[in-house]
C-alpha cells in the first residue's frame, strides 16, 4: 500500500514559508556516542544550524532554533564545561546572522525550540519581543533548573514565562506518515512534528516551500548523522564514558528509531527534504552560498 502524502494537496494560492539557514556555530561530535559503528577518535565538526523561517503571505518571521550562543562561557556551568570540552566555537550567532542579511532580534516574531538542549538554545535574550514554543514534556527539565539545581543543564531563565508556550501534542492530528501533528498557522504552509525520543519535548518543523507542493522537514536532533537516516548505522547505546545516561543520546532509543523509519517514509515522497540540526554535509555543500540568509533555501 502507498503511504499516504506528507501534506495535504497545495490549495488555491497556496501558503507556503520560505526557509533560510542561519549561521549558529560548531560543535565537535564524537561519532562514538552518536553511531553503533562510529571509531573512537572519529569527530564530526558539525554546524549547529538555525532556520529563519518567513511566511508568503502574512509576513510572520520564525526562528527554528537559536544554535549555540557566542559567549558560551556564560552558559550553566555544566554546559560550559561541556561546550569547553566538545570544542565549541561560534564565529556569528543568530543575532549577528540575522544582522547581516537586514534584519535584527526584535524583527522574529516567534522562536520555535526544537529542544531545549545548550546546542539549540544558543541565547534568548537579545529576543525581547518573540515568543517562544517550546514541547510540552521539556517543562519537566526546569523543574529545578539551574541555578536551583546548580548540576541542571537547563537554566530556568531561558525561557520568558509570559511569552512561552509548551505545546501539548496529545490531541495533533497525523500528517503522512507522522501520527501527531499541528498545523501551525492553519493554512497547510508549516506543521509542528511531534518527534519523541531524543529529549522530552522534541518536535520538528515541517514547512511547504512552494506553492505547489515542495517541503522541508527541520529535523533537530532526530538523528545527528545521515547514516542514522539512511539506515547505514544504529544509534549507539551502551557507551562507556558517554555523558549520556545510558550511554545513548536519545532518552528514548525506540521512539528515536519509530521517529526515523516515519522520516524515512516521508523521503520516499517526492518534492522532499530533510535538514538536520548538526546536517554537516548540508553546510559543506552549501555554505556562503544561497540557502543562507538572506538568500534563501531552494524550493524542491
Amino acid at each position: 500500500m502507498a503511504l499516504p502524502a506528507p501534506a495535504p494537496a497545495p490549495a488555491p494560492e497556496q501558503a507556503y514559508c520560505d526557509i533560510s539557514a542561519l549561521e549558529a556555530g560548531f560543535i565537535n561530535l564524537k561519532l562514538e556516542m552518536f553511531l553503533d559503528d562510529g571509531k573512537p577518535g572519529e569527530v564530526l565538526i558539525a554546524p549547529s544550524l538555525s532556520f529563519l523561517v518567513q511566511h508568503s503571505t502574512n509576513g510572520k518571521k520564525l526562528i527554528v532554533d537559536l544554535g549555540l550562543r557566542k559567549d558560551w562561557e556564560n552558559y550553566s556551568p555544566i554546559n560550559a564545561i561541556t561546550s569547553k570540552n566538545w570544542g565549541v566555537t561560534v564565529p556569528q550567532d543568530v543575532s549577528v546572522s540575522l544582522r547581516e542579511g537586514g534584519l535584527s532580534p526584535s524583527d522574529i516574531d516567534t522562536i520555535c525550540i526544537t529542544h531545549v538542549h545548550f546546542d539549540h538554545v544558543g541565547d534568548t535574550k537579545p529576543f525581547t519581543k518573540s515568543t517562544f514554543i517550546v514541547g510540552g514534556e521539556a517543562a519537566i527539565l526546569f523543574n529545578p533548573g539551574y541555578p536551583d539545581d546548580p548540576h541542571s543543564g537547563f537554566a530556568s531563565d531561558l525561557l520568558p514565562p509570559e511569552r512561552t508556550t509548551f505545546l501539548d501534542t496529545k490531541a495533533w492530528s497525523s500528517l503522512g506518515p507522522f501520527p501527531r501533528a499541528l498545523d501551525y498557522f492553519g493554512d497547510g504552509s508549516l506543521y509542528i512534528v511531534d518527534a519523541a525520543g531524543h529529549l522530552p519535548g522534541h518536535l520538528n518543523f515541517l514547512a511547504r516551500t512552494s506553492s505547489d507542493g515542495g517541503w522541508l522537514l527541520m529535523a533537530g536532533d532526530s538523528a545527528h548523522h545521515w547514516r542514522l537516516i539512511t539506515g547505514e548505522s544504529q544509534i549507539a547505546e551502551g557507551r562507556a564514558g558517554s555523558p549520556f545516561p545510558g550511554g545513548c543520546a536519545h532518552v528514548n532509543k525506540k521512539a528515536s528509531d519509530e521517529h526515523l523509519a516515519r522520516i524515512r517514509a516521508f523521503l520516499d515522497q517526492p518534492r522532499t527534504r530533510v535538514i538536520i540540526a548538526h546536517d554537516e554535509p548540508w553546510y559543506k555543500q552549501n555554505k556562503g552560498g544561497e540557502a543562507f540568509w538572506p538568500g534563501k533555501i531552494p524550493s524542491l
